[in-house]
């Protein structure tokens, strides 16, 4: 990142454990124990490494509106179908739409594998061997929110990796 550019981080939060009930559709399904708590230690992470969340992007599913919740994280969210299954192209146009220009740090909580594929795609160097649930990764971006994904003289990095256990 150049030392001009404003500094923006892209936080990708994959959402927590979640239950398998019967009759219940993959969209719907709930977040069990583990999940609860893992998604409760990944805020209280961000909150003790001083990510200060501005606007929070969460995919339609009960999971990940759940792992935002549990999160603890007090910021404006928009929830965004596009963001179940969403692909990294997905990702970057649901930031590209909702994230204010004055936003410094945008988390967005989806899933597997959208998660991972997105923030190698920003840094393909990045270190991530797998990206369990709960896990997320925190990319300093240089380019303004509406250019993510779209500018090839972007320069990002991935400066976390997290998995709260």
């Amino acid at each position: 990142m150049t030392s001009d550019a404003p500094k923006r981080l892209l936080i990708l939060m994959r959402h927590g454990k979640s239950a398998y009930p019967d009759g219940v559709y993959d969209h719907d399904r709930p977040l069990n124990d583990r999940g609860m708590k893992q998604a409760a230690l990944a805020g209280e992470w961000m909150a003790a490494d001083g990510l200060t969340v501005d606007v929070a992007l969460c995919s339609t599913a009960t999971r990940t509106r759940m792992t935002l919740e549990q999160t603890g994280i007090d910021a404006p969210v928009e929830y965004v179908g596009d963001l179940y299954g969403g692909t990294p192209a997905e990702i970057f146009e649901t930031v590209r739409l909702y994230a204010p220009a004055d936003a410094s740090t945008v988390l967005v909580v989806g899933h597997f594998p959208g998660m991972p594929e997105t923030a190698l795609s920003l840094d393909p160097a990045g270190e991530i061997d797998s990206f369990p649930t709960s896990a997320y990764a925190v990319v300093a971006v240089s380019v303004p929110w509406d250019r993510l994904g779209l500018d090839v003289d972007g320069d990002a990095h991935l400066t976390a990796f997290r998995v709260p256990r």
